[in-house]
């Protein structure tokens, strides 16, 4: 089976087709800048070829066109028809506390999706957008949400309550709900084959670590905590959010910038954490080259992000009692053996102990364990579009699916 796989963002839509078969990705690509005055800057692989090309992209519907396009004709095409997708699986951020699995779209799914938006207001909506192109120029082919939320519904109620009035939580939905949890699943299965043992059997910590970040504690296969919250924005420090902080702060900084809730939220999403503290970038390659040079801010930034990784994981190791398996991955956590030697410095006491010579310029999947160590230290990159493609198959076929109608989409979705 041919499974397409889309992930809408605000200004882009990334795809990757795949054959379910042999896992291979057959084609793939990236339209960015959708709606901008700019024109779109447009990337196509395929047949070991890489195209790229600008051109006026003002929606998601001309986005999704342009794929299309490309997979049916000219020098990168693959498909004679689009009849020979068999199902197209969309990343959708939040699932709120209805979906624990991936599941084919109907009207009643989309007006869910629609509804968790005013949780996820910058991701929801973009998902939405690309479902509705979809529909318009691949009207029968099902579709199939993944929800990154999903993983994490295994969370018990002590894990993911606030200490908030009760009848507020029940009223508004205020509690922790986490996200990646595709990278976070896809990469604890791998690294329960890369021990050689079953996943149900093993403690695990899984550090996403990338631009956006975020740590999980998964035990028996299921998710026991994750440091994302309510959205996106709690937890490890990151490379424009500031991570966990103190609500009355919050305030106090409302007051004396004199921002509204909207610019807050800017604040604390995009102009804050590793940009916020360096002065200098959100890119780690940028904060260790400003440290190396002696700037104290980039040094303060890497040393704040840094702690505080190591601190989710030796909270995770106490809540579950011990911790078999450590696997890092996203950009970050796979391409920067600095930060990784620096997070695993001083966790011995937890038997957690790498090998310089294997961590020092690793770059793809491998072992860092150093002889003797008592826990298992891994990086295995994260592909969340064979994530995505696995669960939107798996799905079909346990939850069989009509095709969206035009009844079920809405045009202002998009």
């Amino acid at each position: 089976m041919l499974v397409l796989v889309i992930n809408s963002g605000s200004s882009s839509l990334k795809f990757q087709l795949l054959n379910m078969e042999t896992e291979e990705v057959i084609s793939k690509g990236v339209v960015e800048r959708i709606g901008s005055r700019q024109k779109a800057e447009i990337t196509l692989q395929a047949k070991g070829l890489k195209v790229k090309e600008e051109q006026e992209i003002p929606n998601h519907r001309v986005a999704v066109a342009r794929v299309v396009d490309g997979l049916l004709t000219g020098d990168l095409s693959v498909l004679n028809s689009l009849e020979e997708i068999g199902v197209v699986g969309h990343r959708v951020v939040q699932g709120g506390t209805t979906f624990d699995h991936a599941i084919c779209l109907d009207k009643d799914v989309i007006s869910k999706i629609r509804q968790y938006s005013s949780i996820a207001p910058l991701h929801n909506p973009p998902a939405l957008a690309g479902i509705v192109a979809c529909q318009a120029h691949m009207p029968g082919i099902p579709q199939v949400a993944v929800f990154d939320t999903a993983f994490h519904h295994t969370m018990s109620q002590e894990h993911y309550m606030y200490a908030i009035d009760y009848e507020d939580y029940k009223k508004y939905g205020v509690r922790r709900y986490g996200a990646h949890g595709t990278s976070h699943k896809f990469v604890a299965g791998e690294l329960a084959k890369a021990m050689g043992k079953d996943i149900r059997d093993l403690k695990l910590i899984t550090c996403h670590l990338g631009n956006g970040a975020s740590i999980t504690a998964i035990e028996g296969g299921k998710v026991v905590t994750t440091s994302m919250g309510f959205t996106p924005l709690e937890g490890l420090m990151m490379g424009t959010r500031s991570g966990d902080i103190d609500a009355a702060a919050v305030l106090y900084l409302m007051d004396n910038k004199n921002m509204d809730t909207v610019q807050t939220d800017d604040y604390l999403n995009k102009q804050c954490g590793l940009l916020g503290v360096s002065g200098i970038s959100n890119d780690f390659r940028d904060i260790e080259a400003a440290m190396d040079e002696g700037n104290k801010r980039a040094q303060l930034a890497y040393d704040m992000f840094v702690l505080k990784v190591r601190e989710y994981i030796g909270r995770y190791v106490a809540l579950m009692n011990g911790v078999d398996g450590i696997v890092f991955t996203a950009g970050i956590g796979e391409n920067d053996d600095r930060v990784r030697k620096s997070i695993c410095e001083n966790l011995d006491y937890l038997g957690i102990e790498i090998d310089e010579e294997k961590n020092a310029g690793c770059r793809e999947r491998r072992e860092l364990t150093k002889d003797g160590a008592r826990v298992r230290t891994f990086v295995i990159p994260t592909n969340e579009e064979l994530a995505i493609a696995r669960e939107t198959v798996e799905s079909l076929i346990k939850y069989p699916c009509d095709c969206l109608s035009k009844d079920d989409v809405q045009e202002d979705d998009f």
